[in-house]
């Protein structure tokens, strides 16, 4: 194995090999020949040739041959080949530049190191933030593979080699995994079993951060990149550690702010005799979200339970992405509220969304919130619910499934006075009433409505096994709206690739779908099964 020290700060770029075909052009990044010392024929003349003044040509020097021809077939060729490099390093680059997000950018990464390496396989760790490496991501390699890689000791890790502080590699190389003594045994071992062959690898670090990111690629059969692809790969890497930096940054404070939503959200939900509870919650991010879902479950003194769920919108109806950090924080003292309410006089549905109107009113007066609260008896199986500017609930039975239909109202904070009545059912033995927010809903349909009426219907044709149980009927609920999600995304996708003739002939871009954007709405559910 091969460990090639870190550059010097001062020191330039080492040049490839004159065969590698990267000494022609000089675009920005690489460098070309040196200038020839006085005395030497100048780069491009071959030794051996005068300049006829009189045409400016090069000509032989008596008695020598003429090697204009090959000299220049040579020129051309290098020429195509530093062409070809810069364009296919133009073109990985400007793909990493486009990736949204540290997944994509990792992925793009594993990819675009791949095919500059003429590899068949990768894997790549990043620093966590309390130190150490991530779990591995793998482009070629399943699950067994990484797990199987991630048991090689930190001693013989060639990834742990690549993000020290300190005494860091510029790159590690090896042709014969399986076979070089300079490789630990379990390494070795695991190379043979896996099949693999070469192997090259890099750190992705810039000088403030350190390492970041660790990738190793790997060839089927031993094999050594060569100078050209290797120089490729460096150049690569050094446009892609910033990149990655800012996108680690970004994770991480995308997950604090996670963390902090979630604890404003219960912790765990109470099992009452009776009843069983499940919920899921998929935050959109804070920085593209419109307001802020919550869900709870209150056991109430008289054992009866109380079952909400609502969202805070930001400051004042149409508020953006800007709003939602306060949106969160409202949604936080709203639910501490209603939960309140809910203890006092939660048997009354009506009169706990109408104080929780008159605190929105008086506390956020910029801001606007739906919800629906349910106050339920699970021996007697008997519900009775409200709804302020809410999606209705869905009753799911042996039969089906159907809209809890709540009356028409408008969200809390809206009018000069909200009012509405009260629904009361009785469920039967076995029957899971199911609360959720609007996001839910939509990424099942292009409209709201239409939305609504997927989710009814991916319910009543859930198998009679996931119906029957709340945890399952959940996570079957948010893959179906994936998948609905996902098939629209893709056909407002084939449906923008087909442009008017006016755009074909004007070279118009196609428009962009707004399936395609970003979701702005948190997905909320909760699910309550009557045992």
């Amino acid at each position: 194995m091969t460990e090639s020290p870190p550059p010097s700060a001062s020191s330039e770029p080492v040049e490839p090999g004159s065969t590698s075909g990267l000494s022609v052009l000089d675009p920005p990044g690489f460098h070309g020949p040196a200038p020839a010392a006085a005395g030497q024929p100048s780069a491009g003349r071959p030794e051996g040739t005068d300049r006829r003044p009189e045409d400016g040509g090069m000509a032989p020097a008596p008695g020598a041959p003429d090697p204009a021809a090959p000299a220049s077939t040579g020129v051309q060729d290098r020429l195509a080949g530093r062409l070809s490099d810069f364009a296919s390093l133009h073109e990985h680059t400007e793909r990493l530049a486009r990736a949204r997000g540290l997944g994509a950018t990792l992925d793009a990464v594993l990819a675009s190191g791949t095919a500059l390496l003429g590899a068949d396989r990768a894997l790549l760790v990043t620093v966590l933030p309390g130190g150490g490496p991530s779990q591995p991501l793998g482009l070629g390699l399943d699950r067994a593979s990484l797990g199987a890689l991630e048991t090689v000791p930190t001693d013989q890790s060639l990834l742990a080699r690549l993000l020290r502080e300190h005494d860091r590699p510029a790159e590690v190389r090896s042709h014969d995994l399986a076979e070089d003594p300079a490789i630990g045994a379990r390494l070795r071992e695991l190379a043979g079993q896996l099949g693999l062959g070469g192997c090259y690898g890099l750190p992705l670090a810039t000088e403030e951060d350190g390492p970041l990111a660790a990738a190793l690629w790997f060839y089927d059969t031993p094999a050594d990149p060569t100078d050209r692809r290797r120089e490729l790969a460096r150049r690569y890497t050094e446009v892609a550690a910033p990149l990655l930096a800012k996108q680690l940054d970004a994770e991480k404070v995308r997950r604090t702010t996670e963390a902090l939503r979630r604890g404003l959200l219960p912790d765990r939900l109470p099992q009452p005799g009776g009843l069983r509870l499940a919920a899921r919650l998929v935050p959109a991010g804070l920085d593209r979200s419109c307001g802020s879902d919550w869900y709870d479950a209150i056991p109430l003194p008289d054992g009866t339970v109380g079952l909400t769920v609502g969202s805070v919108s930001g400051d004042g109806p149409g508020a953006g992405p800007g709003s939602a950090p306060g949106a969160a924080a409202a949604m936080g003292r709203v639910r501490a509220a209603l939960r309140a309410y809910a203890v006092l006089e939660g048997e009354d549905p009506v009169s706990v969304l109408g104080d929780l109107e008159l605190l929105l009113k008086t506390t956020e007066p910029t801001r606007s919130a739906t919800a629906v609260y349910a106050w339920v008896e699970p021996e007697e199986r008997r519900v009775t619910l409200a709804g302020a500017g809410h999606c209705p609930p869905v009753l799911v039975t042996r039969y089906g499934a159907e809209f809890v239909e709540t009356s028409l109202s408008a969200p809390l904070g809206m009018l000069s006075c909200w009012e509405a009545p009260g629904v009361e059912f009785t469920a039967e033995r076995g029957d899971t009433l199911i609360l959720y927010t609007e996001g839910l809903a939509r990424r099942f349909g292009q409209t709201l409505h239409s939305g609504q009426a997927d989710l009814r219907r991916a319910a009543a044709d859930a198998p009679r096994d996931v119906r029957t149980d709340p945890e399952r009927l959940c996570a079957h609920l948010l893959a179906a709206a994936a998948e609905r999600d996902a098939d629209r995304r893709e056909r407002a996708d084939r449906r923008a690739a087909v442009q008017d003739p006016a755009d074909r002939d004007g070279g118009a871009a196609p428009r962009r779908s707004t399936a395609q954007a970003p979701a702005t709405d948190d997905l909320m559910l909760l699910a309550a099964r009557f045992e």
